[in-house]
């Protein structure tokens, strides 16, 4: 429990020493949101956190230290009235030197204020949170501000780990090597001894001259022999411990561990290798588990990775966060491959770069370690004009090509100085400069797709037409979907359907009628839970046709792909296939089915057709395992009123490809009604089914 009070002038000046009773002031629990204090629940801060304790004074040659381990998003810290330092950052622990204060005595209190300005508009951004703040997926009035994380009182002798990375840069079965530094806080100059243990093992020593202040230090490491860490579906993940201590004077004066993983990864075009293994990599967006990350348990965090591995993926993509650490500790235990996002989301002032850079640097020490990490991303979706924010309309269409194509000082300077940034510190990883850029001068190349067919623009189709005429724009597409009604849909007033509170939907439930109105009209359905069935149809057919169609493309020329999204943070009506509760929608079902190792496909035929027109569907069977599916045999049945066809296909798929089968080509009854169309694969004792179905009518001329 701390001591909480709204911040102004007179209390950063006379609120903050040990003499001020604070005895009225309400108390808050840490780590948490002050937004979830009743007193405080619409409140944008700042606001003053207090904490009294007792702590003898540190030992001789001893040095003690106060750690911030998470705060949003900004702090001016004080102990016993002496200014510490003003942390900047969410995600990163902040850690202030108290030593020569807490030899003055044994009472102390810690002050510390907290601010997390308002962010209200997606262009000139000027705090570091990513989507936690001005986003359509979380409630746009939502405030993080808070001490999210612990906050900790800690002892070390005379030199300090201050950070310490640890990075795997290649790796075979004969050899891993490490990249390690460390940047230390020695009281003086002096001569330290740093060892460095491998699951506890002592494995190298030497001996360094240290300045007094802050010391750069890096060096290398052999490992023989090493036992390879793999993602889920090539193999298993061991874990192996790198520790660095530092000794003083024959004594210990701090350590650190790192788990990581050996393993080496390489991207070709957009196709992940890890181990030299290339790997298609089916994966999601993953979202915060909870708005308010400091309420976020382990065991929820956990389960969000342990989902993912349910629904048969093999990547994920952090989007717009860093996350908790106990994410990237399941996913280096589960075997899932990371794709992690730079917290910076739309557009941002140019006060923002010198902040960016030092934060890209941070998140390399806190998180390069993990070896399930295998890309980062300096800025997602840095065209910050985008359809979806502003409405389809003709003008925002022509913004957003404008954004894409045109120069502009989030795309062109601050992303590149960020993606410097997490190369200089990271040169294990492919870094981009951003997610969702289009191909535009000078380079052409373009980065990772975002293309929503079938919600923002165009029809669900058009994603077929875009990757025969641009190949390069499906190589990977990172994010796509539609929205759906959550099935945890209490917080929405329906007793006046149709006419709901739709403004307060959108700005505090994400809701996007405007688009629903085209897609799925609630005006279409008499009652709430038929249109709330329908939006998750319409979902779940949606990402069914995009997955199924980048499966058959597989390495020609698609890598892979992240649908939108895995998870809701909150109670809203979002691209997510599992709401705020985790319960699915039907989008969940059809994810894991077009996610199975080994899927039978058919193009999609058309919604409606006339009789006696000829259909030709080309039928492939995809198999992502490691081993050929060989004998395998597909048949194939449509039916209609009075009527059916049958084919029967047979041959071997290879291991980790896509082969056509065959192609169905057969004139359609006059007989009006539903045609359907069911494959079945079957190969020892690998079965695979799937359905599609079509209307046959007369389409007028």
């Amino acid at each position: 429990m701390w001591r909480v009070i709204p911040a102004d002038d007179d209390l950063r000046r006379d609120g903050i020493g040990l003499d001020v009773d604070d005895s009225a002031w309400p108390e808050i629990v840490v780590p948490g949101h002050w937004r979830h204090h009743p007193q405080f629940s619409d409140h944008d801060g700042p606001f003053l956190h207090r904490r009294r304790f007792t702590m003898p004074e540190p030992e001789h040659g001893r040095r003690r230290w106060v750690t911030l381990e998470g705060v949003f998003y900004q702090a001016d810290v004080w102990l016993d009235g002496a200014y510490l330092g003003d942390p900047e950052g969410y995600f990163m622990p902040h850690t202030l030197d108290v030593t020569a204060l807490s030899r003055i005595g044994d009472e102390h209190v810690l002050a510390v204020e907290v601010a997390c300005a308002p962010q209200t508009s997606h262009r000139g951004k000027r705090n570091i949170t990513g989507i936690f703040q001005h986003w359509d997926g979380i409630d746009r009035d939502w405030n993080p501000g808070g001490l999210w994380l612990p906050v900790n009182v800690h002892d070390t002798g005379p030199v300090r780990i201050d950070r310490y990375r640890v990075l795997c840069r290649d790796a075979n079965e004969a050899r891993a090597h490490l990249l390690l530094s460390a940047r230390l806080d020695s009281d003086q100059a002096r001569t330290v001894t740093i060892r460095t243990l491998i699951d506890g093992e002592l494995a190298f020593d030497e001996q360094r001259r240290l300045a007094g202040g802050l010391n750069e230090v890096n060096w290398s490491l052999d490992i023989a022999d090493p036992a390879l860490w793999w993602p889920r579906q090539l193999g298993d993940q061991p874990l192996t411990d790198v520790a660095v201590e530092i000794v003083v004077d024959g004594e210990a004066s701090d350590l650190r561990r790192r788990r990581t993983g050996l393993r080496v990864v390489a991207w070709n075009n957009w196709s992940c290798s890890v181990n030299g293994e290339r790997l298609f990599l089916k994966g999601a967006n993953l979202l915060p588990t909870r708005a308010a990350l400091g309420e976020a348990t382990p065991d929820e965090l956990r389960r969000d990775i342990e989902l993912a591995v349910e629904a048969g993926l093999d990547a994920l993509r952090v989007h717009g966060h860093i996350a908790p650490r106990q994410i990237y500790e399941a996913a280096d235990q589960l075997g899932v491959l990371l794709l992690q996002d730079f917290p910076l989301q739309w557009g941002y002032a140019r006060s923002v770069r010198s902040q960016a850079v030092d934060q890209a640097r941070a998140a390399v020490d806190l998180l390069g370690h993990h070896p399930s990490i295998i890309l980062w991303n300096a800025h997602n979706d840095p065209a910050s004009v985008a359809i979806g924010i502003e409405g389809d309309t003709t003008r925002a269409r022509l913004q957003y090509l404008a954004a894409q194509q045109l120069p502009s000082w989030n795309k062109s300077v601050l992303d590149r100085w960020v993606k410097r940034s997490f190369e200089r510190a990271d040169p294990t990883r492919l870094c981009v400069p951003h997610s969702g850029v289009l191909p535009h001068l000078p380079l052409l190349d373009g980065t990772d797709s975002h293309f929503y067919f079938g919600w923002y623009h165009g029809d669900v189709r058009d994603v077929e037409t875009l990757a025969k005429r641009v190949p390069r724009l499906v190589r990977f597409m990172s994010e796509f979907g539609a929205q759906a009604v959550p099935t945890s849909s209490d917080f929405i007033d329906t007793a006046n359907w149709p006419d709901l509170d739709w403004d307060h939907l959108a700005r505090h439930h994400g809701l996007q009628k405007w688009v629903f109105d085209d897609r799925v009209p609630p005006a279409d359905f008499a009652t709430f839970d038929k249109w709330k069935s329908a939006t998750q149809v319409y979902q779940s057919e949606l990402l069914r046709h995009h997955i199924e169609l980048l499966r058959r493309l597989k390495y020609r020329p698609a890598g892979g792909f992240c649908m939108f999204a895995l998870n809701d943070p909150a109670p809203v009506v979002s691209w997510s296939v599992l709401d705020h509760r985790r319960v699915p929608k039907l989008g969940w079902r059809a994810l894991k089915d077009a996610c199975a190792p080994v899927i039978v496909v058919a193009d999609r035929p058309p919604d409606m057709v006339s009789p006696g027109q000829v259909i030709e569907l080309d039928v492939h069977v995809v198999n992502d395992l490691r081993t050929s599916v060989d004998p395998a045999v597909v048949d194939i049945q449509a039916r209609w009123a009075g009527g059916e066809r049958r084919w029967r296909f047979g041959g071997g798929v290879p291991a980790d490809d896509c082969v056509r089968v065959g192609t169905l080509e057969f004139e359609v009854p006059e007989t009006l009604g539903a045609l359907t169309i069911d494959l079945t694969l079957t190969a020892g004792d690998i079965t695979a089914k799937n359905h599609y179905s079509t209307a046959v009518t007369v389409v007028p001329e």
